[in-house]
C-alpha cells in the first residue's frame, strides 16, 4: 500500500539544477523520516539528505549545494539541487521510515536517474 515515486531527473550541465520530487501514499508522512539516497553502478546506495519534523542533515559531500524539504500538504519530498557536479551523477531515490530516523528505511521509491555533464 505504500507508494514513493520519483521525478524531476534528467540530464544537466555542470554548475545547473534540478529539483526532485518524491509523492509519498500509504504512509504517515507527517512525523516519517524521509531521505534521498544515490547509487551509481557497481557502488552502494548511500544516503545524500534526510528530513523529519523540520530537522535536516545533509552529506558533506553536497553541503551547500543541495536542500531537502517537504510539503506536508502535498505528502511531497523534494531535493533542490544546484552547482551540480559530473559526480552528482546518479540514479536518486526517496526512501522513508515511519517514526525516528534510523540508519535504515523501510520503503523505497523507484528511482530517478540525474546525469551530470562536463
Amino acid at each position: 500500500q505504500v507508494d514513493l515515486v520519483e521525478s524531476g531527473g534528467g540530464s544537466v550541465q555542470a554548475g545547473g539544477s534540478l529539483r526532485l520530487s518524491c509523492t509519498s501514499s500509504g504512509i504517515t508522512f507527517v512525523g516519517s523520516c524521509m531521505a534521498w539516497f544515490r547509487q551509481v553502478p557497481g557502488k552502494e546506495r548511500v544516503e545524500v539528505a534526510r528530513i523529519r519534523n523540520g530537522g535536516r542533515v545533509v552529506s558533506n559531500s553536497v553541503q551547500g549545494r543541495f536542500t531537502i524539504s517537504q510539503d506536508n500538504d502535498k505528502n511531497t519530498l523534494y531535493l533542490q539541487m544546484n552547482n551540480l557536479k559530473p559526480e552528482d551523477t546518479a540514479k536518486y531515490y526517496c526512501a522513508a521510515r515511519e517514526g525516528s530516523c534510523r540508519s535504515t528505511y523501510s520503503y523505497w521509491g523507484q528511482g530517478t536517474q540525474v546525469t551530470v555533464s562536463s
